[in-house]
C-alpha cells in the first residue's frame, strides 16, 4: 500500500507499513528530529504535529486545510493519505515566527524538550482558534503539553505576549481579524509561503474507498489512542485496516461510521466520530449545552483530536469517559459485519471485564442516542467526573446522567451510569427503576443514593479506596441532581 501526503513542503509517496507511526516514520525515514519522542503515550505532547485535511470549496468558501494538533506517537502512518502533515521544522523560516520569538523573549524554554510540541501547537492557535484570543483558548490548545522542567510560568507569559498582540488594539489584531487568517499569516510572514498553496496541493492526491472487507484483520485502527499504547510494538508488522482515512469514502452498511445526523428525533452519531468532532457539532451542543465544558475534563485537545466514540466502547474500560457518558444518555449501538445489521443497547452491551456483546467480524457503526435530535425542554443531561488532575488523566470514577422530569419535578425517564466502580462500565438499573415517577425531592434523592451506593462494587487501587470510591457514587448522585434541578434540591442539604 502506498501513502501519499505532503510533510511540511515536501511530498511523500511511501510503501512503509500503514502502521508505522507516524512519529517512527518523521524521525527515522525523514530525520526529522525535532519531534521529540518523550511518554509515546499521547501524554507529554513533545512530539505534537498538526495534521490538515482538506476541506472542499463551495459557491461561496473556496477550498482550504483544516488543522487540528495531534500527538503523533499515536498516528499510523497509513492514515496520512491526502492529508498535510506538519512539524515543528514546517514552521521554521528564515527569521523566527511570532511563537518562536514570544518564547526566546520570555525564556520559556529551559531543557528545550518539551517546546518543539509547544511551539507547534501555540502555532495551531494563532492559524485555526475561531474565537477571540485569550489566555483560556491558548491554554486550551497547549492542554495536551507538558514540561518537565516546569517552566509554565515562562510559557504562559509568552502566551500571553501573543494574545496582547492579536487582540483588539493590538499591533496584529487585523490578523486575528483576517477572513483567511492562515493566509494573513503567510502575507505577514508568520507562516512559511508554502501554507498558502496547500489546498491545491492536497486536491490533486486521490482517495481511495476504504473497503472492509477481503482479506483477514489483524487490526481496525480508528483512533489508536488507546491501540497503540497497549498493542504498538505489534502493529506495524500486522495487517492493519485504517477506518479514518481522510476523504475516503465508506460503502454498504459501514457508510454511516462518519458524522451525526438525526434521524426521527433520535441523534445518529458515526462510530468513527471523535471526541472533540463530537463536541463541536451543532446537534449535540443543543441537546448538551454543556459538552464544551465536559469534553476540557477528558484528555487533552490532541487526544480528543484523534480518539473515537466507537473506540472508547469497544475498549470497554470501566473508566472510558465518553462511553459512560454514552451509557447514562441511554445510547444504542448499531453493529455491522457488513452483510448483517444489528442494534443492542449499551446498558445490554458490556458483559464482564473487557468481554463485550460483539462478534469478532462486527464493527459497531453508529451510536444512537434517542430522543436527542428532538425539542424537549424537560431533558436534563450531566456529565462528572474526578481525577488526580483535571486534564491528561484518567478517572477515579466518573459518571453520566439524563433525566426526564414533568413541571411537577416527577421523573418520567432517567438513565444514570457510574464509570470506576464495578468491572464494566456500569448503568444504575436499580436507582433508574426506583427513580421513575418519584418526585425530585432531598428525601427522594437520599434514598437513590443509598440504593446506587449498593450497585456498585468498586476495588481498591492507585486511584482510591474501595470506600473513597463508594462515597463518590453518593456524590456524584447529588451533584447530577443539584446541578440539574437547583430549584429543588440544594447541595448543603446533603453536607453529612
Amino acid at each position: 500500500m502506498t501513502t501519499e501526503f505532503w510533510l511540511n513542503d515536501q511530498y511523500i509517496s511511501t510503501d512503509a507499513s500503514p502502521g508505522l507511526l507516524l512519529l517512527d516514520f518523521l524521525r527515522r525515514n525523514e530525520r526529522l528530529t525535532g519531534t521529540k519522542e518523550g511518554c509515546k503515550e499521547g501524554d507529554c505532547g513533545a512530539c505534537a504535529v498538526l495534521i490538515g485535511d482538506l476541506v472542499e470549496g463551495s459557491d461561496t468558501q473556496k477550498a482550504y486545510v483544516d488543522y487540528k494538533p495531534v500527538t503523533s506517537c499515536l498516528v499510523p502512518l497509513g492514515e496520512m493519505q491526502g492529508r498535510h502533515v506538519v512539524s515543528i521544522e514546517g514552521v521554521n523560516m528564515d527569521q523566527l515566527s511570532p511563537v518562536q520569538q514570544s518564547f526566546v523573549d520570555f525564556g520559556a524554554a529551559q531543557c528545550g524538550y518539551c517546546t518543539p510540541g509547544f511551539i507547534v501547537s501555540m502555532s495551531w492557535y494563532l492559524m485555526a482558534e475561531r474565537g477571540e484570543p485569550t489566555r483560556a483558548g491558548m491554554q486550551r490548545a497547549i492542554s495536551g503539553n507538558l514540561c518537565r522542567c516546569t517552566g509554565y510560568e515562562a510559557i504562559n507569559r509568552a502566551g500571553d505576549r501573543l494574545i496582547e498582540r492579536f487582540s483588539d488594539g493590538g499591533e496584529w489584531a487585523d490578523i486575528w481579524q483576517a477572513g483567511d487568517r492562515v493566509a494573513a499569516l503567510v502575507e505577514a510572514e508568520m507562516l512559511p509561503a508554502y501554507f498558502s498553496e496547500m489546498a491545491e496541493r492536497l486536491g490533486a492526491i486521490e482517495q481511495p474507498e476504504v473497503s472492509l472487507g477481503g482479506n483477514p484483520i489483524d487490526y481496525f485502527v480508528a483512533g489508536g489512542t488507546d491501540l497503540y499504547v497497549q498493542q504498538g510494538e505489534k502493529i506495524p508488522d500486522a495487517s492493519v485496516k485504517i477506518l479514518n482515512h481522510f476523504g475516503s469514502k465508506i460503502s454498504g452498511k459501514f457508510k454511516h461510521m462518519r458524522g451525526i445526523r438525526a434521524v426521527d428525533g433520535d441523534l445518529h452519531v458515526g462510530a468513527l466520530t471523535t471526541f472533540e468532532d463530537f463536541g463541536a457539532d451543532p446537534l449535540v451542543q443543543k441537546f448538551i449545552p454543556s459538552i464544551q465544558d465536559d469534553l476540557q475534563l477528558i484528555a487533552s485537545l490532541h487526544l480528543r483530536n484523534r480518539a473515537t466514540l466507537g473506540g472508547n466502547i469497544v475498549n470497554a474500560s470501566p473508566i472510558g469517559d465518553m462511553s459512560n457518558f454514552l451509557l447514562g444518555l441511554g445510547a444504542t449501538l448499531i453493529l455491522s459485519n457488513g452483510k448483517e445489521q444489528r442494534s443492542v443497547a449499551m446498558k445490554d452491551f458490556f458483559l464482564n471485564y473487557k468481554v463485550i456483546d460483539k462478534r469478532a467480524d462486527e464493527l459497531i457503526v453508529e451510536i444512537v442516542i434517542p430522543g436527542a435530535a428532538k425539542e424537549c425542554a424537560q431533558t436534563r443531561v450531566n456529565f462528572e467526573k474526578l481525577s488526580k488532575r483535571t486534564a491528561l488523566d484518567i478517572a477515579t470514577v466518573c459518571s453520566g446522567f439524563r433525566c426526564k422530569a414533568n413541571a411537577d419535578g416527577v421523573i418520567e425517564a432517567v438513565g444514570i451510569s457510574m464509570g470506576g466502580v464495578a468491572a464494566v462500565p456500569l448503568y444504575l438499573r436499580k436507582t433508574c427503576d426506583f427513580l421513575v415517577g418519584k418526585t425530585i425531592s432531598p428525601a427522594t434523592l437520599q434514598e437513590a443514593c443509598e440504593i446506587a451506593m449498593g450497585e456498585a462494587s468498586p476495588i481498591g487501587d492507585v486511584r482510591g479506596s474501595a470506600d473513597y470510591k463508594r462515597l463518590l457514587v453518593r456524590q456524584f448522585m447529588i451533584a447530577h441532581f443539584t446541578e440539574c434541578y437547583p430549584e429543588r434540591v440544594r447541595f448543603d442539604e446533603f453536607a453529612s
